[in-house]
């Protein structure tokens, strides 16, 4: 094989390798591609656009209006009218049939018009604003409950690849125990079902472990959904577990100061308030006049035969300008009617907007105890999984010295395996808690 075609073989396999390379995330930069990535945040984009488009769309009633026409008629049958005949010399008490005007007509025109005044338009701005902010604030709890969901689903993958490793190595430390189990029960040292115990065991062991594969590649099928990656992409996490348990382990998040203001429902509530307050207002504008200018030019044609774009064919301008004003004047205690329902709906939205900030408060208070308790549990986890390691050890230890049973060496080694999965949720709790709270206090 020459040279030339080792550098060929090694840059395909380099081309072959790269293909299939897998984009690896920190919690961080996985949360930063997902809100600006993820399908709810490319909706929230649109709907702030359309939003926009609306605001303009209201707008233009307030500016000047174009409208053009065309008109062209053939009658197939002209009407006849009647007119006495005595005008034409005839005799008194008869009628003439008479055909008035051409047989085809063709009228052009054009019509400006411009809104001087109407009540409902000025409120119509002002919706259309508030409309507009509705958008920009959605996307905002968006991206809030993006990055919290993504948190959770980084935790689960970590969760699940973690749990993995785990048992991985306390099948690998079974498989010597059970080899070891044998070798005493070969020499009469130990009893059959000291053996069938621990494959029992080990059993258990690969199940969970077969399930724990199940689960992590669900689990990252779930992140790649939340971050906005296609399914049949590949990724990598970066963080791992204990890493993750030491940076989200933050005391003084809890001493926050939570300002109810700042937080974006309470920002959308507010803008709820607005827009019943804008409702009222529009209701009430229904009292008032509506006053618009219109000016139009037409030009209107005459023939027998169609012959209306010969340059000899007579046309015959008109024009007109005016003022057209709209006063309502008794609508049976419609428009009262209507205005009493727009102030009741406007009492409600603000006892909403009172009971949403008490709930902002409650949900704070009670994202902080489950951080902190989070926290608690994390410490006790990690203090019970050394004892339990230290156990299993000590019962191991019994075993093979022939002073302990192989019931209460698997009692032990259970006890260390649900010690383990414990302090990796705890792990996970940790994460998730402080999503939430940051999520509460608006950060």
């Amino acid at each position: 094989m020459t040279f030339k075609n080792i550098i060929s073989i090694l840059t395909i396999s380099i081309i072959y390798i790269n293909s299939f390379a897998q984009e690896s995330y920190t919690l961080s930069q996985a949360v930063d591609y997902a809100i600006n990535n993820t399908y709810e945040i490319k909706n929230a984009d649109l709907a702030i656009k359309a939003a926009k488009h609306k605001k303009w769309e209201t707008t233009t009633m307030g500016l000047p209006q174009i409208s053009a026409s065309l008109d062209y008629q053939n009658f197939l049958k002209q009407p006849v009218s009647l007119i006495p005949a005595q005008l034409f010399g005839g005799p008194e008490g008869e009628f003439a049939e008479v055909n008035f005007g051409t047989k085809q007509n063709m009228n052009a025109s054009a019509t400006l018009s411009q809104l001087l005044f109407d009540g409902s338009y000025l409120v119509g701005l002002q919706s259309a604003k508030v409309y507009l902010k509705i958008s920009e604030l959605a996307k905002i709890k968006t991206k809030q409950a993006i990055k919290e969901v993504t948190i959770q689903a980084y935790g689960n993958v970590l969760l699940a690849k973690e749990s993995i490793h785990i048992i991985e190595d306390n099948i690998q430390l079974l498989d010597k125990t059970i080899h070891d189990t044998q070798e005493i029960y070969k020499n009469g040292y130990a009893e059959e079902q000291d053996v069938e115990q621990l494959q029992i065991t080990k059993a258990t062991l690969n199940n969970q472990l077969n399930k724990s594969k199940g689960l992590l590649q669900v689990a990252k099928n779930m992140l790649k959904i939340t971050m906005g990656i296609p399914v049949e992409n590949g990724i990598t996490l970066s963080d791992t577990l204990e890493n993750l348990s030491l940076s989200e382990i933050d005391l003084g998040l809890s001493a926050t100061e939570f300002n109810v203001e700042n937080h974006i429902d309470y920002l959308m509530e507010s803008n709820n308030v607005k827009a019943k307050e804008l409702f009222l207002k529009l209701e009430k504008s229904k009292y008032m006049p509506q006053l618009v200018a219109f000016l139009n030019y037409g030009t209107k044609a005459n023939s027998d035969t169609f012959t209306f774009t010969d340059n000899k064919q007579r046309w015959f301008d008109s024009s007109l300008f005016g003022v057209s004003l709209n006063i309502p004047v008794f609508s049976s205690f419609k428009r009262n009617a209507r205005v009493q329902q727009a102030k009741i709906a406007l009492t409600q939205e603000k006892t909403n907007l009172t009971q949403a900030a008490q709930k902002l408060k409650l949900q704070v208070e009670n994202a902080k105890v489950n951080y902190q308790f989070a926290i608690d549990n994390y410490n006790t986890n990690k203090k019970n999984l050394a004892l339990a390691k230290r156990i299993e050890k000590k019962e191991q230890i019994k075993f093979f010295e022939g002073v302990g049973s192989s019931f209460n060496l698997t009692q032990a080694q259970n006890q260390l395996y649900s010690t383990q999965q414990q302090y990796l949720s705890a792990i996970v709790q940790i994460i998730n808690s402080k999503a939430s709270l940051e999520n509460a206090l608006n950060k």
